[in-house]
């Protein structure tokens, strides 16, 4: 009987200690998330959040977790590699967030409105377009199944990086250097139409100043200006956002995998 419990306990030791490094892996996802990571949210809601999203992986990887040895030693060094794995995951995902920042910071720039800024669900001001695009594209990305999605892709990681797979150094920093370059570009493609815009109004305010030298363009062009980029974010912002929430499934599809 003794004997039995003691087989009871170990593997009890086993499973708790696959549990805990998928919590590591996953928490550390989770802090970077779009909308479960913001810092607007309490610290002990985005805990919370890590436990559930555990609670859900843990039953799909279980099965393909190798037997964990209790030492401390072989623990400590697991939970930094399982720390690191979900970090890349995490920035995968918060990268896609900084584009659709960027655009904003584009967009504002080029309609001559960035003073107008504000709290968000960032800690720093950023121009009221960025507010928005942010604002519409975490609450998209939400209604459509994010912690669904998020919690699968954090499962997949573990056919590509099985637990205590160290990363190649390498190949880190190939795939962060594409992840990066593809963020700017996808973030300037995103506020192609304020920069469009912008472009033609100052061609236009350019000609008018010609012609009619003694007129005070600035004047009439700072409403007018406002008052397109109010009406261009009207009809081109939810195209944004169903173009930017495309690409982040397309991220979640494969979180550690080189940008098309």
């Amino acid at each position: 009987m003794l004997e039995g419990l003691a087989q009871i306990l170990d593997q009890s030791e086993a499973s708790l200690g696959g549990l805990m490094l998928v919590f590591v892996r996953v928490a550390s996802a989770v802090a970077l998330m779009p909308g479960f990571g913001e810092q607007a949210i309490p610290s002990r809601v985005r805990l919370m959040g890590a436990i559930g999203f555990t609670l859900v992986v843990w039953p799909m990887v279980a099965p393909i977790l190798p037997v964990i040895e209790p030492a401390l030693p072989a623990m400590a060094g697991l939970v930094v590699i399982e720390a690191g794995i979900g970090f890349l995951i995490g920035i995968s995902l918060r990268l896609m967030v900084m584009a659709l920042q960027l655009a904003g910071s584009i967009a504002a720039q080029s309609t001559a409105i960035t003073q107008v800024a504000g709290v968000g669900v960032t800690p720093d001001p950023m121009p009221a377009i960025g507010n928005i695009l942010m604002m519409a594209g975490l609450t998209l990305a939400l209604i459509t199944g994010l912690h669904i999605k998020a919690s699968l892709a954090i499962a997949s990681t573990y056919e590509l990086l099985p637990l205590g797979t160290i990363p190649i150094a390498g190949d880190i920093a190939e795939w962060g250097i594409s992840r990066v370059a593809n963020v700017f570009t996808f973030g300037f493609t995103l506020a192609a139409p304020f920069v469009i815009a912008s472009f033609a109004y100052n061609l236009a305010l350019g000609a008018i100043n010609r012609a009619m030298p003694t007129l005070m363009v600035a004047f009439v062009g700072a409403p007018l200006i406002t008052a397109g980029a109010l009406l261009l974010l009207l009809l081109a912002g939810p195209a944004i956002i169903s173009v930017w929430n495309d690409r982040l499934d397309m991220v979640l599809s494969n979180p550690l995998g080189m940008p098309e």
